[in-house]
């Protein structure tokens, strides 16, 4: 129960004023009682989703859940994240607290300075993105996985009560983005991908962001060794498959792009589509919240040119 009351209270952060929140808070203790007993008997059973369309650029089919299964998945997160993240590699960057994008953009650079040795040597990088990941998360791997870390069998039940709450193309197979639980479910999936990479295929240099993963290396022939065992272990533990249009060995000096910036061997600059994206949103949309949230995003490469004009605005 203390769990439960601690989850609402983080969850309740920003969405207090939201309809869902409010009727879910008219009987919070009534609620939080009614969940406790289902969870404590093992009656508890997933609702249903709602499910819409956004565009974060490109289009996503999002899931979202009840307020009080998102409730469940908060208290779910908060007792497991502390255990995997330990288990996860260090240079896993997605959805785990003190890192994300400022971090892996940062990791990126540092990679390509120590390959390039400060860029005397030509640094090479494979790069490779998984084709429809959430979809093609296999419920029974996952599941297997998660047996090998949790002996306890209440907690099994329970998470498959949440990874069963949902299909995508067929029964058994896929995960909501919407959910919270899924960010841990996929990275806890990935980590067998993370731990065959740096200890199988000895890639010193290695770093994933979601399904966008990348290895450096001074040696182009090595890295495409690498293509064909990466397939294999990912189609035959994992059920996954690399995005042929999204696979390639190129030198950084050439420019690789990775989260929105395209990176060269000394600096990154924003790529063209986020910047036009960027620049018309701040014209939709000049408040000072909205121009800070951008200065703040565009520090981080080599964008003073960029800079200027959005101050000009």
């Amino acid at each position: 129960m203390e769990n439960l009351l601690a989850a609402w209270r983080e969850f309740l952060r920003g969405k207090s004023k939201r309809k869902d929140m409010e009727q879910f808070y008219l009987k919070l203790i009534h609620n939080l009682f009614c969940l406790h007993d289902e969870l404590s008997n093992k009656t508890y059973k997933h609702g249903e989703y709602a499910a819409f369309h956004i565009f974060d650029p490109k289009p996503r089919h999002i899931h979202k859940a009840s307020v009080r299964d998102r409730l469940l998945h908060h208290a779910i997160y908060r007792v497991l994240y502390p255990f995997f993240d330990k288990v996860f590699i260090a240079d896993s960057y997605s959805c785990q607290i003190g890192k994300g994008t400022h971090r892996a953009l940062n990791r990126f650079k540092e990679f390509g300075y120590k390959v390039g040795k400060n860029n005397t040597k030509t640094c090479w990088v494979l790069k490779c993105d998984i084709r429809k990941f959430f979809t093609n998360i296999d419920h029974k791997i996952l599941m297997t996985i998660l047996q090998q870390y949790i002996p306890d069998t209440g907690i099994l039940w329970l998470l498959r009560q949440i990874i069963n709450s949902f299909s995508s193309t067929r029964p058994g197979v896929g995960l909501p983005l919407g959910n919270l639980t899924s960010q841990l479910f996929v990275n806890i999936y990935m980590n067998e991908f993370d731990q065959f990479v740096k200890h199988k295929l000895k890639a010193r240099y290695y770093l994933r962001y979601a399904d966008d993963f990348m290895i450096f290396s001074d040696d182009r022939v090595w890295l495409e060794k690498q293509i064909l065992p990466i397939q294999k272990f990912l189609r035959n533990e994992l059920k996954l498959d690399l995005h042929p249009d999204k696979l390639f060995i190129k030198t950084l000096a050439s420019s690789v792009d990775f989260l929105g910036w395209v990176h060269f061997s000394d600096h990154r600059v924003l790529r063209t589509a986020t910047k036009r994206r960027m620049l018309k949103r701040i014209k939709e949309n000049s408040k000072q919240e909205t121009l800070s949230s951008y200065l703040g995003l565009i520090k981080h490469g080599n964008t003073h040119k960029l800079r200027n004009k959005i101050l000009s605005k």
